[in-house]
């Protein structure tokens, strides 16, 4: 296995399973919360939010190495990555009312704050703070949006099978949600040490 490869696998397994951008780093709690009461709209929000990251990520990168840090104005890049993120949310957003109205009705208020989503600005910048290739980076963005894409529907599925569960009145709604997050966020726990155990550390 050569070094490209070995570094891509390790990407996937860490922004997909060890250190979930949502369960480890508590980036895009937001859209989880609020999007994840239904499989279709957590799936139709986790592809929308990989997309976004992963061509958000191609344009930055290259705006950051290319025109920010020969200026030496690197401080300007949550500004410049947030209007570019901008950009691609208000295309989303065209596409899914002219093409998938229902999508874009269930999504509501979530689809135009996905312009200062905190996990897809933490992965850009992320991104040119790390020292990561533009290939790289731009994998990264894409796992990201993947392992996001993955606990929005398995959390759909937990809050389904919650809706049939006797719950206690005072844990009703919000309170039952974030701890059955919480629990969530701990199962992922038990993929600690893949990275070091496949590849040796």
């Amino acid at each position: 296995m050569n070094d490209i490869t070995r570094n891509l696998l390790i990407i996937l397994i860490t922004c997909v399973l060890t250190e979930n951008f949502v369960l480890s780093q508590f980036l895009g709690i937001c859209p989880f919360l609020g999007v994840s009461k239904k499989t279709a709209s957590s799936v139709g929000m986790g592809l929308m939010i990989t997309f976004v990251m992963f061509f958000a990520t191609i344009l930055t990168f290259p705006i950051y190495y290319f025109i920010l840090a020969p200026l030496n104005v690197e401080f300007m890049n949550t500004i410049a990555f947030i209007l570019i993120i901008a950009l691609f949310v208000q295309l989303t957003e065209l596409i899914l009312k002219k093409h998938f109205p229902a999508l874009n009705k269930s999504l509501g208020i979530y689809l135009p704050l996905m312009t200062t989503n905190c996990a897809i600005l933490g992965v850009t910048i992320m991104n040119v703070s790390g020292e990561f290739s533009f290939l790289e980076a731009v994998f990264n963005a894409f796992c990201a949006g993947l392992g996001f894409l993955l606990v929005m529907i398995v959390f759909s599925g937990v809050r389904a099978r919650m809706e049939r569960c006797d719950i206690p009145v005072s844990l009703h709604g919000m309170p039952i949600t974030l701890i059955a997050a919480g629990i969530m966020s701990l199962s992922f726990i038990g993929f600690g040490g893949m990275v070091e155990g496949i590849f040796g550390g």
